[in-house]
């Protein structure tokens, strides 16, 4: 008996501590090591650089030489406050709002539309996708250089258009070009999106289409009831998306216009790039960044609780 204590005490001691391991390590430490280099490449280049870019959005920083080392002074929200009274982060942020009421509608609207037709096509449904796609992995140098041919003062819409042109020409009017900059990013992801659907209406059951019309449901009604309570949780994930993309603009304004006329495209991101490395304030575009981070935030709470609060 004397002896069997021991060994019972070490047997305890080692389920406890196996008990410890499975708490942090959990079930599966193989998912732990199997996630951990995405886990490193998220800390490295997300979580480090959100952190520092915190830090400077409170400090006077600057950039300097390499090897240069001066100070950076704690200066609390002096940044903030000069960013929310300055009339052209307003402007960019008022922009940003225009583009964000045109793409998330029209992305969800026709994704859903076109993905319901893709759906119902029997012949040539794979050369449609890709045809719908191939836009989405384009590069946005080549298909903005065949925008700005469309709608360039000479260009084909206006020659299409004729005394119906717009005065002055898309590219140049403040009141058109943030809706053509949301129409072509519209346009432009509009395949991924599809993709998304088409994927929800497929695993949407026919038993349940073939019932509804047997109880008299029309295609509308039909849609209505069952198509779009199953794709629902897509919306949701579609607008997510759309309320991100919204955020990170910065390529089709730098490109199309550089952000004019008159700021009319202006946007965060393209303002962040002007005041850190065009004008050296990287403490400003750090502050303008967490600014826009927390309103993206804030959007995509709310939007979540919208689309997915009625399916409860």
């Amino acid at each position: 008996m004397g002896s069997d204590a021991p060994a019972q005490e070490s047997t305890v001691g080692v389920r406890r501590r196996g008990s410890t391991l499975r708490r942090w390590l959990g079930e599966n430490p193989l998912g732990l090591l199997l996630s951990a280099p995405y886990t490193l490449f998220v800390i490295v280049v997300f979580l480090i650089p959100f952190g520092f870019g915190i830090w400077m959005s409170v400090h006077d920083f600057y950039f300097t030489a390499p090897g240069v080392e001066v100070p950076h002074p704690f200066v609390g929200f002096e940044n903030f406050a000069t960013v929310l009274g300055d009339p052209v982060v307003h402007q960019a942020f008022g922009n940003l709002l225009i583009f964000l009421v045109i793409n998330v509608p029209l992305t969800v609207v026709l994704g859903l539309v076109l993905s319901s037709g893709l759906d119902a096509v029997v012949h040539w449904k794979g050369f449609f996708r890709i045809s719908y796609y191939v836009p989405y992995v384009t590069a946005s140098v080549a298909t903005l250089a065949v925008w700005i041919f469309l709608f360039n003062g000479n260009g084909v819409v206006n020659s299409m258009l004729g005394s119906l042109a717009p005065d002055p020409s898309w590219l140049a009017n403040p009141a058109l070009i943030m809706p053509l900059i949301a129409v072509y990013v519209t346009w432009k992801n509009l395949g991924f999106y599809i993709l998304l659907y088409l994927a929800a209406l497929q695993n949407v059951p026919k038993e349940l289409h073939e019932a509804a019309q047997l109880d008299g449901a029309g295609r509308w009604q039909r849609f209505r009831s069952v198509t779009l309570p199953a794709v629902r949780p897509v919306t949701s994930l579609v607008v997510l998306l759309s309320i991100i993309t919204t955020g990170q603009i910065f390529t089709e304004p730098y490109l199309l216009t550089g952000g004019g006329p008159n700021g009319a495209s202006m946007t965060p991101a393209l303002l962040m790039y002007q005041q850190g490395i065009q004008q050296g304030k990287p403490d400003i575009a750090a502050a303008i960044g967490m600014i826009l981070v927390v309103a993206v935030m804030i959007v995509s709470l709310v939007s979540r609780r919208i689309t997915e609060g009625r399916t409860r």
